[in-house]
């Protein structure tokens, strides 16, 4: 099991949520304090997500609500986009990030699925 931070999802994970540091700087305050805390407080839910999967027996759980979260991340981007409070260059570039967790948690969760370690930890 490598450690949690050498994790290339983990790596991505880190950049998103530095991306959306800096995204959520310059909204307004009234937002910066609901929709910017939110966006920033998914992105470290998702990086605690990555975490509990590596040391998970069984990481579908985990892979799935971490799958969920990059989703509500998007969602929120797309919502601070449409408002004006980042530019489309900047939502492009924090969506870039979450569909690459996307798509490292989908072919972690495929990988585990079909894995005989995996298979063996559940019930038959």
């Amino acid at each position: 099991m490598a450690n949690h931070t050498d994790l290339p999802i983990s790596k991505v994970a880190y950049d998103l949520l530095v991306v959306a540091t800096e995204l959520t700087k310059n909204m307004p305050r009234d937002f910066k304090a609901s929709i910017g805390k939110e966006i920033r407080d998914e992105c470290v839910r998702l990086t605690v997500l990555i975490f509990r999967a590596n040391v998970a027996g069984d990481k579908t759980p985990y892979l799935d609500n971490l799958l969920e979260r990059a989703q509500v991340i998007e969602l929120l981007l797309r919502l601070s986009r449409d408002l004006r409070f980042i530019s489309v260059k900047q939502y492009a570039a924090a969506i870039a990030l979450t569909s690459m967790i996307g798509k490292q948690a989908g072919g972690w969760k495929k990988y585990t699925a079909s894995s005989p370690a995996a298979s063996r930890s559940r019930p038959a």
